[in-house]
């Protein structure tokens, strides 16, 4: 028999939050992606718009500014998102999702340090 696998959830992602009513924003994804919980979010300056933060364009969306907290499938339309926006708030490290072009700890690194400086901590042991 095949072992069952339980997908992620909010709790695999955010292991402290000083306020929900203040640290969490809903926000709308851009449409053409299943963003998995977890993912690291850039806003596209143009539209408003998140989509998952990538090392590569000049959109505003290379930088990471939201963490998202509900696996969210928006292959059809643009959909509507729950987000860590600020912290203070501790997440978990190996929970989270980048762009393809976040490929190397180098680049990892940034996006996390992009995290902190908006309050979301990520630890490895949280």
């Amino acid at each position: 028999m095949a072992p069952l696998v339980q997908p992620a959830s909010l709790g695999d992602v955010l292991k402290y939050e000083v306020n929900p009513n203040y640290t969490r924003e809903t926000i709308t994804l851009l449409a053409g992606i299943a963003y998995p919980v977890g993912s690291v979010l850039g806003r596209i300056t143009a539209s408003g718009l998140y989509t998952l933060a990538s090392d590569a364009g000049i959109d505003g969306a290379e930088v990471a500014a939201a963490v998202l907290l509900y696996s969210v499938d928006a292959m059809l339309a643009d959909t509507v998102g729950v987000t860590i926006a600020r912290g203070p708030a501790i997440i978990s490290r190996a929970s989270l999702t980048y762009g393809a072009t976040v490929d190397d700890a180098a680049k990892t690194a940034a996006k996390i340090a992009e995290l902190a400086a908006l309050g979301i901590i990520a630890r490895d042991t949280a």
